[in-house]
């Protein structure tokens, strides 16, 4: 089995948030003890509401952030405590695009020079070459060459996003990071760029990291599937696993929201709605982040965190899961359960 583009085991990212006139310090966890591997040539979902820590694990990754603990290994070099100025190459084959394609294309730079940039920052090619190659990015990503002189304001939504996708290929990278790249697109665009990522994909062998709140894009587009809350990793492993019979209670819900096109399936299936106060992010309890919400909750859920446990390959942080195998082991703890059939092992 080949290794693991990108490794990443304990990740963490806490912000420091001052509070009231004596500058009081607290953390605000953004990122807590994260755990994940990306194959090459595949592409994982990241999916959970917002605000829940998506894009600054992203972020973190390709070291925008510097990470608070953790380990980032990708290709095989352990990249978390680089100096920005030996992360050059590194970011040659590790790229991302940005949620915004407003906000991420400088508007007093033409289109050719936004596709060349990286480029001339990695001393690439000769100015003739760059100029083909531009082109030619241009018609990989579904645009014309003449368009190599106009400027980002002449473009829609969706052709911007066209040329920031072509802006991260400038480098020929292994892995992109795409934060939310269809959020702020019309549907039929939506489709057109996963195509287009897809696409890439299958020439070139890239992998992604794809971040989205579309469970149903992200079930079409991903091999496997990560769930976000406040920070931390609730459930994770192949996506047709986790779609087909989820786990984490907090997996449930999600997937109970997804639209269904057939009218009468629509009408029969059971919508979880989530109830009671979400956890304050800053400074939160040492207790499941989820259990202010949860309909399976114990006690103790509101007096440690749950571990994450490894179920054929799958691993879910709940503590149903963990006084399950340790009742399966002859240990003292009890499965408290209101739905037997939520352990299909």
């Amino acid at each position: 089995m080949s290794e693991a583009i990108l490794s990443v085991r304990g990740l963490s990212k806490h912000f420091d948030v001052k509070r009231g006139t004596l500058e009081v310090s607290s953390k605000l966890k953004a990122v807590d003890n994260i755990d994940f591997s990306i194959m090459p040539g595949e592409t994982m979902g990241l999916v959970g509401e917002s605000g829940c820590g998506k894009s600054t694990l992203g972020r973190t990754i390709v070291r925008i952030y510097d990470p608070t603990s953790g380990e980032i290994v990708y290709k095989g070099e352990d990249i978390t405590t680089k100096k920005n100025k030996n992360m050059l190459a590194v970011r040659r084959s590790m790229q991302m695009i940005f949620q915004d394609p407003y906000a991420s294309l400088d508007p007093r730079m033409t289109v050719g020079d936004i596709i060349a940039e990286p480029m001339n920052i990695h001393n690439l090619y000769t100015p003739e070459e760059r100029k083909k190659r531009v082109q030619h990015l241009l018609e990989t990503v579904g645009l014309k060459p003449d368009h190599i002189r106009r400027y980002p304001h002449e473009f829609s939504g969706g052709q911007r996003q066209r040329i920031s996708i072509a802006r991260t290929l400038a480098l020929d990278p292994e892995f992109i990071i795409c934060d939310e790249p269809i959020s702020a697109l019309d549907v039929s665009i939506q489709a057109q760029i996963v195509n287009l990522l897809e696409r890439i994909q299958d020439e070139t062998g890239i992998s992604y990291l794809f971040i989205a709140h579309d469970l149903g894009i992200v079930r079409h587009i991903s091999h496997k599937i990560g769930v976000m809350y406040l920070g931390n990793m609730m459930e994770y492993g192949a996506t047709e696993d986790v779609y087909d019979n989820p786990y984490h209670p907090y997996t449930k819900a999600l997937l109970s929201a997804v639209p269904v096109p057939d009218p009468k399936t629509a009408r029969e299936k059971r919508r979880i709605i989530l109830e009671g106060e979400v956890t304050a992010p800053i400074d939160p309890p040492d207790a499941c982040l989820f259990a202010n919400r949860c309909s399976y909750r114990c006690t103790v859920c509101n007096e440690k965190r749950p571990p994450a446990v490894n179920i054929g390959g799958r691993l879910v942080s709940c503590h149903m899961y963990t006084m399950y195998f340790r009742a399966m082991r002859g240990g003292s703890d009890k499965p408290i359960f209101e739905d037997e059939t939520i352990l299909k092992i």
